[in-house]
């Protein structure tokens, strides 16, 4: 039986759609969802897009969102550095967008390894040799390091693309440096935002991903109930071999509607 919840967070990638299409079900799910006057909701892990770029194509594909109500990981990280090291100069193995947002923060971006406060690795198709050297050169200078996400591959049509845990692994593997802090899910940063925007108790929260140990795991070590969806990333038979078990296992978001 599915409880009923006032607030309904969604994973985007392979949970609400998949490359420019709502996936089955989703659309209609999370309208009636508006119409019983429930908060929905989005996280995404990929900072390779901003906010607003995320509420605009939700809106195009026929769920009208409020860049207010999207929080990704470069927006996390935003906040996670202003906390700790405002003003910092960041070298980042990452793409243009979470570039732009780092330095409308405020933050100084330089390629000069000896002027590196924080090396911040991501989600980057733009990733070369050089991006590596500069990474390793600051470390080695005692920079710090962080991320925005350690997912190993994001889902598209047709099969992934190789994700920031690939950056990470470079850099850890050359510098024998582990990284200090990655603040996207399923981290208790990125629950801290969520749980701030929505401003109500998590346990009448319900986070729904089709990554248990991103999604899922976020939402359940943050009290919320947690929903694994299989419309992407994770198998029902790999989901039955984990050690993370979720609240609830569903095939589509209409399951998500309540039952009681």
């Amino acid at each position: 039986m599915m409880k009923e919840y006032d607030a309904y967070i969604f994973d985007l990638d392979g949970t609400v759609y998949l490359g420019e299409a709502l996936l089955p079900h989703a659309g209609e799910s999370i309208t009636q969802l508006r119409q019983m006057g429930k908060r929905t909701v989005f996280l995404s892990n990929n900072p390779t897009q901003t906010r607003q770029v995320y509420a605009q194509k939700l809106t195009r594909l026929g769920l009208p969102t409020p860049a207010s109500d999207v929080i990704n990981s470069s927006y996390v990280m935003v906040d996670f550095l202003q906390r700790r090291m405002p003003g910092a100069s960041l070298f980042v193995v990452g793409e243009q967008s979470l570039c732009d947002e780092l330095t409308a923060a405020g933050f100084t971006l330089t390629d000069d390894a000896n002027k590196v406060n924080a090396v911040i690795a991501s989600f980057d198709r733009t990733f070369e040799y050089r991006k590596l050297q500069i990474a390793f050169d600051a470390i080695r200078n005692g920079a710090r390091f962080f991320a925005t996400n350690a997912d190993r591959y994001c889902p598209v049509p047709g099969g992934g693309e190789p994700d920031a845990a690939a950056m990470i692994a470079a850099i850890e593997a050359c510098t024998d440096t582990k990284i200090e802090a990655v603040v996207g899910k399923p981290s208790a940063y990125m629950a801290e935002a969520i749980l701030g925007v929505l401003d109500m108790p998590a346990d009448r929260c319900i986070m729904t991903g089709d990554r248990l140990e991103t999604d899922v795991l976020m939402g359940l070590d943050a009290g919320m109930a947690g929903a694994l969806t299989l419309t992407g990333a994770t198998s029902q038979e790999v989901a039955a071999k984990s050690d993370i078990i979720p609240t609830y296992m569903i095939h589509h978001l209409g399951e998500l509607l309540p039952t009681t």
